[in-house]
């Protein structure tokens, strides 16, 4: 079972309003609910202007209140922080506070994570696209994170730092639904929350909002889950392609399709030899994920034209221990 709780608010009184907020949830929505080949994903609710703060925490106790394999927790709103830490601000708590400014402000980020830390919920994810959001999770009295076993924190930015609105929405929560869309696959399909930090990190600049994360777990499980770019079943076919993941295979004309008397162009014997054009279409799916590179040249059809070789990645190597191994 994996559920979902969106936040988002724009409507703030005082002159607060945001802009971006309930389109950063529906357009999250619409990328967490179902995985790409359209099968149900994520179980969502989505409160949109939500005005008051135990409102809110009442459905964040709920998120988080059984053995549920995945709760994410996703807010885009006004942050706040002052000297009892972090907070997320709600309208109604708002206004109290422009009264008396003794008054709380919204709910600390700290009662958050207790509600997160002492749940059953084998996977918890809370994502913050708020200012000052990175001060989650950080203990006040040792300046360390306290995170129990399975609870995965990603925020917009640190906890000194705001977080940008772009076009009429969060610069981060774009990049988070572009991750879930796709951005953040890995080779197999799969989107993880490690992943989706990764390719959030690699799209901002060093001058920009950074974003934090922080984890306590002991495997990534995919978010989502989209079309492969090379099915499993090619990948299980690097150890028959390379006996070993040293070695070089040796490619010629032969290996490439287009290199035939049937179509008009100049060619080169060995002609096109269908058992190796099977095997060489196999390579280059592989190249496209990194797993295979040419040797020689830049592009797999001079390495064949050419008569050079192809051989295994780094990363291509890694993947043929594990086939090796049958653990894929």
């Amino acid at each position: 079972m994996k559920r979902a709780l969106l936040i988002g608010i724009n409507d703030y009184p005082l002159g607060n309003e945001l802009h971006g907020c309930l389109e950063d949830v529906s357009n999250l929505l619409t990328a967490l609910s179902r995985n790409g080949d359209g099968t149900k994903n994520f179980d969502i609710k989505a409160l949109t202007n939500i005005q008051d703060s135990a409102d809110a925490r009442q459905n964040i106790e709920q998120l988080f209140h059984d053995d549920a394999d995945i709760a994410l927790f996703y807010f885009s709103g006004h942050g706040y922080i002052d000297a009892n830490g972090g907070q997320l601000v709600f309208p109604n708590d708002l206004m109290s506070y422009a009264a008396n400014p003794s008054a709380k402000i919204g709910i600390q980020m700290s009662e958050i994570m207790d509600i997160a830390n002492s749940s059953h919920v084998k996977n918890k994810i809370i994502i913050l696209d708020c200012c000052h959001a990175g001060d989650i999770g950080k203990d006040k009295v040792d300046n360390t994170s306290h995170l129990a076993h399975g609870v995965s924190i990603l925020t917009a930015c640190r906890e000194n730092e705001t977080a940008m609105e772009l076009g009429g929405h969060g610069l981060f929560t774009e990049l988070l639904v572009s991750a879930l869309q796709g951005g953040a696959a890995d080779f197999g399909g799969n989107i993880t929350i490690g992943g989706i930090y990764a390719y959030i990190d690699r799209s901002l600049g060093a001058w920009s909002q950074r974003p934090i994360f922080k984890t306590n777990v002991s495997e990534f499980i995919p978010v989502k889950k989209v079309q492969p770019k090379v099915s499993l079943q090619v990948i299980r076919e690097l150890t028959s392609l390379f006996d070993n993941p040293q070695k070089l295979f040796d490619l010629d004309p032969s290996f490439e399709d287009t290199n035939s008397l049937q179509i008009k162009h100049s060619v080169i014997e060995p002609y096109a030899n269908k058992e190796n054009v099977t095997k060489f279409k196999l390579l280059q799916k592989l190249q496209s994920i990194g797993f295979v590179e040419p040797v020689g040249e830049e592009f797999m059809y001079f390495a064949a034209m050419n008569s050079k070789q192809c051989r295994l990645t780094t990363l291509g190597q890694h993947y043929w221990r594990l086939v090796h191994e049958d653990r894929i």
